[in-house]
C-alpha cells in the first residue's frame, strides 16, 4: 500500500522518443522516460493554478520520485518528418475572429533566389517500442496553497482512476501516444535492468516559477543510474540537479 499523497500510474505505448540533449541533428532515445516526460503526463491528467491574460500561476508542480521499468528497453530506427515552424498564438486568434491565416505549407513554393523552400524536415530517429513503466509522484505545493493538497490528490485520484486527462499524454514526441492506469496497490516486479545512464534531462522549465508563461526553457541534468529495474529521481531544490545557475 502507497502512501495517501504518492500516487502511481502504469504508462506505456508502442512508441516512444525521450531525446538526449547532446543529439543536435538525428534523435537518440534514452533507454528511460525522463522525468520531464513523465512529469507530463501527470500534468495531462491534473495540473491546476489560476489562470490570466499573463499566463498561469500554478497551484502546485509534481515531483517525479521513482520510474520502474516494466520492460526492457527495445530500440527502433525510423525515419520522421518534423515542421520546421508553428502558427502563432496571434495567427490563431484571428482565424478564430473570422479573419485570414497565412497557412504553413509542408512542401512547394520558391524563395527569392529560386530555391524550393519546405516547411519540414526529415530526421533519423532512434526510438523506443513497446515500452512500459510505473511512474510514482507527489504534488508539491505553492506555501500559499498548501492547506489545499487533500483536495489536489483527491482530485487527481479521482480523474486518473476515470481515464480523464486535458491533452493526450505522449511520450516524449506528440506522435507517440501514452495510455495509463492507476497502479497504486500494483506489485507486479520490474525489470531487473541496471544501467548506467550518464547525464540525463531532468526538466525543460523551472519547477519553482510562480508563473507558468512563454519564458525561456530551464534545463537541469542529473546523474541518472538504473539499479534493479528502478531510477530514484532527486527532489528538483537537490543539489544534484544541476541548474544553470550552478553550471553542470
Amino acid at each position: 500500500m502507497n502512501n495517501l499523497n504518492t500516487h502511481v500510474l502504469e504508462v506505456w505505448g508502442d512508441l516512444a522518443c525521450f531525446t538526449r540533449p547532446e543529439m543536435k541533428v538525428e534523435r537518440f532515445s534514452y533507454p528511460v522516460i525522463t522525468p520531464s516526460a513523465a512529469r507530463g503526463i501527470f500534468d495531462a491528467i491534473y495540473w491546476e493554478g489560476i489562470r490570466d491574460k499573463k499566463g498561469m500561476k500554478p497551484y502546485f508542480y509534481w515531483q517525479i520520485r521513482k520510474i520502474e521499468v516494466m520492460e526492457p528497453p527495445r530500440y527502433i530506427a525510423l525515419r520522421r518528418n518534423e515542421v520546421k515552424e508553428k502558427i502563432s498564438a496571434q495567427a490563431v486568434k484571428k482565424w478564430m475572429g473570422g479573419g485570414e491565416v497565412q497557412p504553413i505549407i509542408a512542401d512547394g513554393g520558391k524563395d527569392e533566389l529560386g530555391t524550393d523552400q519546405k516547411g519540414r524536415t526529415q530526421r533519423q530517429t532512434m526510438a523506443l517500442k513497446n515500452v512500459r513503466y510505473r511512474i510514482h509522484a507527489t504534488i508539491i505545493t505553492k506555501p500559499e496553497f498548501s492547506g489545499q493538497i487533500a483536495k489536489y490528490n483527491n482530485m487527481f485520484r479521482r480523474r486518473a482512476a476515470r481515464g480523464q486527462c486535458y491533452w493526450q499524454p505522449y511520450l516524449g514526441c506528440r506522435e507517440f501516444p501514452a495510455y495509463f492506469r492507476l497502479a497504486e496497490n500494483d506489485t507486479t516486479q520490474p525489470f531487473l535492468l541496471d544501467q548506467s545512464l550518464g547525464w540525463m534531462l531532468y526538466d525543460v522549465f523551472d519547477l519553482r516559477r510562480e508563473r507558468v508563461d512563454d519564458s525561456q526553457p530551464f534545463i537541469t541534468l542529473f546523474e541518472a543510474t538504473v539499479k534493479d529495474g528502478v531510477l530514484e529521481i532527486p527532489e528538483f531544490n537537490d543539489p544534484a540537479v544541476r541548474k544553470p545557475e550552478g553550471g553542470a
